[in-house]
């Protein structure tokens, strides 16, 4: 997508490690020759070639593509309470959890998690996927079942992988397919339903109600996982579980630190104590894995204090969703999903896709297309995602560029 982006913008060369014009930051370079370029304003990261130039952007851009959806990650609450920790605990513990990488603050985050979600236990790790590596092998042997939606994140599926259970596929959210296979599964000793709670690239809902239903029905457990959804989904943010009215029948719950709430980084899973305490044992990106650094695990705290405070923040992206997804469709535009901050436009073809994503650059609009192989042939689409940031102002300015943009592309009549 970065590639795509790059013609766009007026690059001129400076010497090693010259500055960058006034307004723009240069950080955090990465693999492959590429760096971040951050816009002053805009909360906006774009990917640029090689770490040797200063660039020319167009100011104003709004980012319509970040997992910032509560906008957390700019809070400034939720920076102080980074540097707090950073001043405090110093930038790193240079350990696992089990040898000295715990300290006050993990364990703290942990009962706080637990606390949000309203389970008895939590465990962090680096990352979500981390946590879904870790979780299934730990708790699943070659005499149980696991049972996974077709379209689960790619992290679920590779915990899958590693662990010996026999595994069953069902069509996405397709609650006769997924019958169906817990009527085959019966024979095994244990049955474990596994879905995302909100699905990344369709933004679309899974039918948590009629999964609980079935799972009672045949004696099976419930694992979400919970990344799109944790911080503003629910009447209080606390994801599909509460949005649905499962909470109480959702055996465990995977999610990030990384988006909603602060959008550093870290993951993890929350459910029965029991379950937590295998998992301490057994899980090994938690054994083998360094503790979260003291300023990931500040930031993340302060995020959940400022949501059990207060509703506020959660709550106002269900209007701002629907003022997105009403206009979009009122202009003619196919929109995926319901009722999620996910807003795919549908395009179909790759390079409209990509062609439009340039445009919309053009007019002060972030966001990328997605093709194959990261959805299916011929669905190709643009992700835009709504944070609670966004003003309604910002929302009508998209809006209008993807106007303007699809009828120049033929993607409007």
């Amino acid at each position: 997508g970065g590639n795509n982006l790059l013609p766009k913008f007026h690059v001129d060369p400076a010497p090693h490690g010259g500055r960058a014009e006034p307004g723009l930051h240069l950080v955090n370079p990465v693999l492959e020759g590429h760096m971040a370029l951050q816009i002053e304003g805009s909360r906006s990261l774009l990917p640029v070639p090689c770490p040797c130039f200063s660039l020319s952007v167009p100011a104003g851009i709004i980012n319509f593509c970040a997992n910032n959806y509560l906008g957390l990650s700019s809070h400034p609450e939720v920076i102080r309470a980074a540097v707090e920790a950073l001043e405090k605990f110093g930038a790193g513990l240079s350990s696992v959890r089990f040898i000295c990488g715990t300290q006050s603050i993990h364990k703290d985050l942990e009962e706080k998690i637990a606390r949000f979600h309203q389970r008895e236990d939590a465990i962090l790790y680096a990352s979500c996927f981390d946590a879904n590596a870790g979780i299934f092998e730990a708790l699943l042997t070659p005499e149980d079942a696991v049972l996974s939606d077709e379209l689960n994140h790619a992290s679920i599926i590779d915990g899958i992988r590693l662990c010996k259970a026999n595994k069953y596929r069902y069509k996405h959210m397709d609650m006769q397919d997924l019958e169906a296979k817990l009527k085959e599964a019966q024979k095994h000793r244990l049955r474990l339903v596994a879905t995302d709670g909100a699905f990344s690239m369709d933004g679309d809902i899974a039918p948590l109600r009629e999964i609980c239903q079935l799972a009672q029905k045949y004696d099976a457990l419930v694992f979400i996982d919970e990344c799109h959804a944790t911080g503003f989904l629910g009447p209080n943010g606390r994801g599909t579980d509460e949005l649905l009215g499962v909470m109480d029948k959702v055996t465990i719950i995977n999610s990030t630190l990384g988006k909603a709430l602060g959008g550093a980084a870290g993951g993890y899973t929350t459910g029965p104590k029991p379950l937590i305490d295998l998992l301490r044992q057994r899980s090994r990106p938690y054994l083998f894995s360094n503790s979260l650094p003291p300023a990931v695990v500040g930031c993340a705290s302060k995020a959940l204090d400022l949501l059990m405070e207060s509703n506020a923040i959660a709550q106002s992206m269900a209007a701002k969703t629907q003022r997105f997804r009403s206009k979009m469709t009122a202009a003619g535009f196919t929109i995926s999903g319901k009722d999620h901050p996910i807003c795919p436009v549908m395009l179909g073809d790759a390079r409209l896709a990509s062609v439009m994503a340039e445009d919309m650059l053009n007019r002060g609009i972030y966001v990328i297309g997605f093709s194959y192989p990261v959805v299916p042939k011929g669905k190709a689409r643009i992700r835009v995602q709504i944070s609670a940031v966004h003003s309604d102002e910002d929302i009508d300015r998209c809006v209008e560029a993807f106007t303007e943009v699809g009828r120049k592309h033929g993607a409007l009549s």
